[in-house]
């Protein structure tokens, strides 16, 4: 519910679905797709986020009886190639759920990762989302709370500092940032 919209149109989508008494696999299940979407309605694109939460329950319902608990059994690769294989989840949202719902470990690559570490002037070779993701998990590695942590560290900070129109003045990285460092001279 978070891609291409800010995380208070997410969050009023969540509220929406708890209101109505249907956040969880069993009633989503049951609920028709046009009404999952008229809940989700101000998570922006929801007719789309509506088919593709409709087909991860299909996926989880065929598979593993709606049994979150047996996804968790298969190894990591399987769990996000399976993921990776429904229309509307990529990488960033496949590794979301991974981390949050699956508890496996992962680093999470997002638009606020990238502008942050490009700014301190730490990237990869290659700009593609597998590459960020292994420098990073190369990097920091980590159990599976340090990286839950981590990611909502990056959101937060990307969010109140590292901005598209960044405040450097006020940012706790400004000492070790390149970009920071350039325009706090200036």
């Amino acid at each position: 519910l978070t891609q291409n919209t800010s995380w208070n149109n997410a969050e009023k989508a969540i509220i929406s679905l708890k209101t109505a008494k249907v956040l969880d696999i069993k009633s989503i299940h049951q609920m028709t797709e046009p009404r999952l979407s008229s809940l989700i309605r101000s998570s922006g694109f929801h007719r789309v986020k509506a088919k593709t939460l409709k087909s991860l329950d299909s996926l989880l319902n065929r598979e593993f009886g709606s049994c979150i608990e047996k996804l968790k059994e298969l190894p990591a690769n399987e769990k996000r190639r399976l993921l990776l294989r429904i229309k509307g989840i990529g990488p960033e949202t496949a590794d979301d759920i991974m981390l949050y719902v699956l508890d496996e470990p992962r680093f999470v690559i997002d638009k606020y990762t990238k502008r942050i570490f490009s700014r301190v002037g730490k990237t990869p070779i290659s700009n593609s989302y597998e590459s960020w993701q292994k420098m990073l998990e190369t990097k920091f590695g980590g159990a599976l709370n340090d990286l839950k942590e981590y990611h909502g560290l990056l959101v937060t900070l990307g969010k109140t500092y590292c901005k598209k129109i960044p405040d450097c003045a006020e940012c706790p990285l400004c000492s070790i940032c390149v970009y920071g460092s350039a325009h706090q001279s200036k």
